[in-house]
């Protein structure tokens, strides 16, 4: 391997985009992939070891979320870069993650380029977020933050958001447990909590406003 080269981890749990993800590194002459995990057990015992220059993060994954993975790699190493690259909407997710120790963030259906710039961004010590969450960031005074905590979305746990997103995919209870390695018991609580800081009435009004964020994305 070259000298210059940069180590990339690629944690996702879905094959063919942690594939696709792999290849595109690959393909550039200053990256190199040297290792991939679809949980974050698995890169938690594994990312120690391999010590790579930047870790790529899914912000769904089974067991502990990437939210959760980030805050402990940012904990372990405070040099490593951690990069999300997510399904998720940036416009609710993005903040969480800067303020969990990531130092970036780009949705999936972004060009493979875009991608690769986000890499670059990040190894060369930069932010990477759109200009609009980064403008957002910048002029919010310390007030409104607090403000916008009284939103109902920003009432939500980190795990309640993720729980919340599988929920507006049309998930059960029993497939969220089984997805985030929880018992159904606990996914239940995290949904009546959830129901209780939205302020909705029943279950089925919950799933309502889950099927309907998932297609809408944040308010």
């Amino acid at each position: 391997m070259p000298a210059l080269q940069k180590k990339v981890f690629i944690v996702e749990d879905h094959p063919v985009f942690r594939e696709g993800l792999a290849q595109l590194v690959k393909a550039e002459q200053d990256l190199t992939v040297c290792g991939q995990a679809g949980d974050a057990a698995q890169a938690l015992r594994t990312i120690g070891r391999l010590k790579p220059d930047l870790v790529l993060v899914d912000i769904t994954l089974p067991g502990k979320s990437g939210l959760e993975l980030i805050k402990e790699l940012r904990s372990q190493n405070s040099q490593i870069k951690l990069l999300v690259v997510s399904m998720h909407d940036e416009a609710l997710y993005a903040d969480r993650v800067l303020r969990a120790g990531g130092d970036g963030y780009i949705m999936k259906q972004e060009d493979p380029e875009e991608i690769i710039q986000a890499i670059g961004d990040v190894l060369g010590g930069h932010t990477y977020v759109s200009e609009q969450v980064m403008a957002g960031r910048s002029t919010l005074s310390q007030e409104r933050r607090s403000k916008a905590k009284t939103r109902p979305l920003e009432r939500l746990t980190d795990s309640e958001i993720e729980i919340l997103a599988l929920l507006g995919q049309g998930k059960s209870n029993l497939e969220i447990a089984r997805q985030l390695h929880l018992s159904v018991a606990t996914v239940s609580t995290h949904c009546t909590q959830i129901q209780k800081k939205l302020n909705l009435k029943c279950l089925n009004a919950l799933i309502r406003y889950a099927v309907c964020w998932a297609e809408t994305g944040p308010a």
